[in-house]
């Protein structure tokens, strides 16, 4: 049976887009290349036999490799996954730099039946910081969001109960509609005392639903992390929810052994942990690790198996900013019995989908 193991390396970007000037990232990024500058290079041998440095610039000079010019109008997740599976965001999703519309919040908290605080832009751990003690004195829970198309709530989980919160944000994801059609409504629980709160992996998004795309055509999609989130659910088989990069390795390997013959993970730690957080030395650690991974799997996959790798936006740890990045995305083929060669630059993640259609006959 020919199968296809997708990873999307999340926010993992090779250099600037074309049209990164007009996503506000006028300094030319390149989160890899960066990265492994900034460590003074990287141990990291299946990253590099594969051809996934080549992509961002870093000679090696080995494996089948290209670059993919994003076309969706966005540097998110769900733009960027959507879009390999053949759905292009043409009109970007509306953002909130100043916060969102008084009447909005003002319909959200009368359904949720308590006021909120923040209403503003910020770093998901910024805000629980300024704000957690407050939150843990009103019960107030934290709304906020981001250069994204993202309505973010944040809650103590000692003060407000998990499925409460979930409850809430599918409440907000009920009248995040025309014209706020907010692309995901995201749960964002955390622990700790004051000084030291940390966001915990019960992390739950709801976005709008997908676009008919190819995961509803192959059906029965064995989806790892965040990916059918991302999709509503909808053309995934249900299985347990992973929330980092160590249990998205286990569940890849389990996959494995399954019937799947399509598999599609999103490792999410290097873009969560260390992008957002102005970590490249973090960063380029989880790569290394990713790299250990990598070899196990190599191992494990047979003659009729596709490897690609990819990533859905760029997250630069070394700018001035905690945001995704407009960039160019690696696009790394693997099979122990044909090669790829060089692929050049190809446009839009569609492709991505392409190649997995042609594999499984589709």
């Amino acid at each position: 049976m020919k199968r296809v193991i997708l990873i999307v390396l999340d926010g993992c970007g090779v250099g600037p887009a074309p049209d990164s000037a007009d996503f506000g990232d006028t300094w030319q990024p390149n989160t890899i290349l960066n990265v492994w500058k900034r460590r003074g290079g990287l141990d990291a041998i299946n990253l590099a036999t594969l051809g996934f440095w080549d992509t961002a610039g870093i000679e090696f000079g080995t494996g089948d490799f290209g670059r993919i010019i994003p076309e969706g109008m966005g540097k998110d997740s769900v733009t960027g996954h959507w879009e390999m599976m053949g759905a292009v965001v043409e009109t970007p999703f509306p953002t909130y730099p100043n916060g969102f519309p008084i009447p909005l919040v003002k319909e959200f908290e009368r359904r949720i039946g308590t006021q909120t605080l923040a209403n503003r832009p910020a770093s998901g751990t910024e805000i629980i910081a300024d704000l957690g003690e407050l939150h843990q004195e009103t019960g107030f829970p934290i709304l906020y969001t981001s250069a994204d198309s993202v309505f973010q709530m944040a809650a103590h989980e000692d003060v407000v109960p998990v499925e409460t919160l979930y409850s809430w944000c599918e409440i907000g994801r009920e009248i995040c509609v025309e014209p706020n059609n907010v692309q995901r409504v995201i749960a964002r629980p955390f622990v700790g005392e004051p000084g030291a709160y940390r966001r915990t992996e019960r992390r739950k998004d709801y976005p709008l639903p997908a676009p008919p795309n190819l995961v509803d055509e192959i059906g029965d999609v064995y989806g790892i992390g965040v990916v059918p989130e991302l999709f509503g659910g909808r053309g995934f088989r249900p299985i347990r929810r992973t929330q980092s990069n160590a249990e998205h390795e286990q569940a890849v390997f389990e996959a494995l052994e399954s019937d799947a013959r399509f598999i599609f993970a999103n490792f999410e730690d290097f873009d969560m942990l260390y992008g957002h957080r102005s970590d490249p030395e973090g960063f380029g650690k989880c790569l290394e690790r990713f790299s250990v991974f990598l070899g196990k799997l190599l191992e494990r996959l047979g003659p009729d198996d596709l490897l690609i790798l990819t990533a859905d936006h760029g997250n630069d740890p070394t700018d001035d900013s905690t945001d995704h990045t407009r960039e160019l995305l690696p696009l790394v083929l693997y099979n122990r019995g044909q090669r790829f060669g060089r692929l050049g630059d190809l446009q839009g993640l569609k492709v991505v989908g392409g190649y997995v259609r042609n594999w499984l006959g589709v």
